[in-house]
């Protein structure tokens, strides 16, 4: 171990202390262009009010029937919907969309719907049988988004009239209107 202290201090005989031993890093100013940039992304992050997850799914097969009900949605209604019971009041067809651009679409879609007072709507995805790289890709986030909207009550693969398993029924809770008036009339009972 002293042949070590005794090398070390050979190698720094001749070695002088820096006079300061604080180094300030250079900082290099952003351009214009990337302070343009980091401006642009932020902005997008501020805008950007679509929390649904691109992050893992779980995959579903093309031909797999998809379903979902929120606790206290009666057994009765979730029937009448998996049956196609219920009125179709909006439809979106997200054929040929990208996973990017159909994320976007399906989130604005619910959220008009809900404050237009849609209560049933359709939902048309494809069943995805030659989707790259994996089978049924955008019916699998489909469904995994379906979940994360508070305004969809359930949601059940459609009857083979209205695109089968390559479309789904979804329910929409009422909005604020919708539950004030229906209020206003059980109180007047």
């Amino acid at each position: 171990m002293r042949d070590d202290v005794d090398e070390f201090l050979r190698e720094m005989a001749g070695v002088k202390p820096l006079a300061n031993d604080v180094i300030e890093p250079k900082k290099a100013k952003p351009s214009a262009a990337q302070l343009a940039r980091r401006e642009a992304a932020e902005k997008n992050l501020e805008d950007d009010i679509n929390y649904l997850s691109m992050e893992f799914v779980d995959f579903v097969a093309p031909e797999q029937e998809v379903e979902f009900r929120r606790d206290g949605v009666q057994h009765g209604v979730f029937k009448r919907l998996k049956q196609g019971q219920y009125t179709l009041e909006a439809t979106l067809d997200l054929h040929h969309h990208s996973l990017r651009r159909a994320r976007e679409a399906l989130f604005d879609f619910i959220q008009l719907c809900h404050r237009r007072g849609v209560r049933s709507a359709i939902v048309v995805h494809g069943m995805g049988r030659h989707s790259k790289p994996h089978p049924a890709l955008l019916k699998s986030y489909v469904a995994k988004w379906l979940k994360q909207l508070d305004p969809v009550m359930a949601y059940h693969s459609a009857q083979r009239h209205h695109g089968g398993a390559g479309s789904v029924y979804v329910m929409l809770r009422k909005n604020a209107e919708q539950k004030h008036e229906n209020r206003e009339r059980h109180q007047k009972r």
